[in-house]
């Protein structure tokens, strides 16, 4: 006779616990969390963006980097950068764009889990150049539609004939000023380094130009087609405008993406009286356009909308200057 062979009841309970039972540490592994860089540094065919780990998910990260698309859903399996291993920030170069082009990009972290993802971040690889002006400074220049504007705020101290504009600090002396001139905010010259310099609409308006050659101060028209029939707007447009973060404007910088690629900076201004307000939350660019006798265009931006303004103000006050090719 055949007996079937068995085990004891208990050890059939360690079997099946023993065969079944997950590794406890194993089971409590996620995939990485992470943030997404902004995108800074946007050259003819490159941007640089990068990522910070938050957590690794309790697994070594064995790669990182960032991903990107035309689509607004990026993945590691479309276009990626690898910049290495564990679980600090890193930064990622991206080469081989084509100007005129939206992108999506977000950064990657891979465990033995899976791939984690930081948040979407979509930019738009402009057409852009240089400009030079008769001091000898070099500005960045993109293509919006189809102009092409100054990327940087004016800082020439000379007219395009080499005649200079006076750099007038003195608060009475501004006030009467009916002739070109220029200012540092707060008499500071190396505001003027990053914000560019302070004009009033007299040196706007000058006829031996204080652009670059084969550029000049924009009309009220020309700041429209901009804003209108490329940047959808004024609701919209002062965002598209701005140059994106904190780091220039004042928090919470509303609406920013730089779209456009015009990389505006809050200059502030400098009133008829001579007072200086508003650097890092304003900026103000003044327009060609003349009002009537006493008052000029200028259009606004401003740390807490995403609209773009336009007002009337006195010729003698002073603002920032951006250029436009003929």
């Amino acid at each position: 006779m055949r007996y079937k062979k068995t085990f004891p009841a208990f050890f059939m309970v360690y079997l099946f616990s023993f065969s079944c039972e997950k590794n406890p540490t194993e089971s409590t592994w996620k995939v990485p969390e992470l943030t997404t860089s902004e995108v800074t540094d946007i050259g003819a065919t490159s941007v640089t963006c990068g990522g910070t780990i938050i957590s690794d998910g309790g697994a070594t990260i064995t790669a990182r980097g960032v991903c990107w698309s035309t689509s607004q859903k990026p993945k590691v399996s479309d276009n990626k950068t690898s910049d290495g291993t564990g679980a600090d920030s890193f930064t990622s170069e991206i080469t081989g764009l084509r100007a005129g082009t939206t992108y999506y990009v977000r950064a990657y972290a891979t465990n033995s889990t899976g791939t984690g993802y930081g948040g979407i971040i979509q930019f738009t690889k402009h057409e852009i150049g240089t400009v030079t002006d008769i001091d000898g400074n070099m500005y960045r220049t993109v293509r919006i539609g189809s102009q092409w504007w100054m990327a940087e705020n004016l800082k020439v101290t000379h007219y395009q004939n080499g005649d200079a504009l006076p750099n007038v600090t003195d608060n009475a002396a501004w006030f009467w000023l009916n002739s070109g001139a220029y200012c540092n905010y707060g008499n500071n010259a190396t505001n003027s380094d990053t914000y560019g310099r302070l004009y009033n609409w007299y040196a706007v308006h000058d006829y031996r130009n204080i652009a670059p050659i084969g550029w000049h101060v924009p009309s009220d028209v020309e700041w429209q087609i901009m804003v209108n029939y490329f940047l959808g707007g004024d609701e919209v447009a002062g965002g598209k405008l701005k140059e994106i973060g904190t780091t220039h404007w004042n928090s919470p910088n509303y609406g920013a993406t730089n779209e456009s690629g015009f990389s505006a900076l809050p200059g502030g201004e400098r009133d008829l009286g001579g007072s200086y307000y508003y650097i890092g939350e304003n900026g103000y660019w003044w327009s060609f356009t003349e009002d009537d006798k006493n008052c000029a265009s200028q259009i606004a931006l401003y740390y807490s909308s995403s609209f773009i303004w336009y007002w009337s103000d006195f010729k003698q006050d002073g603002f920032s200057v951006r250029c436009v090719k003929y």
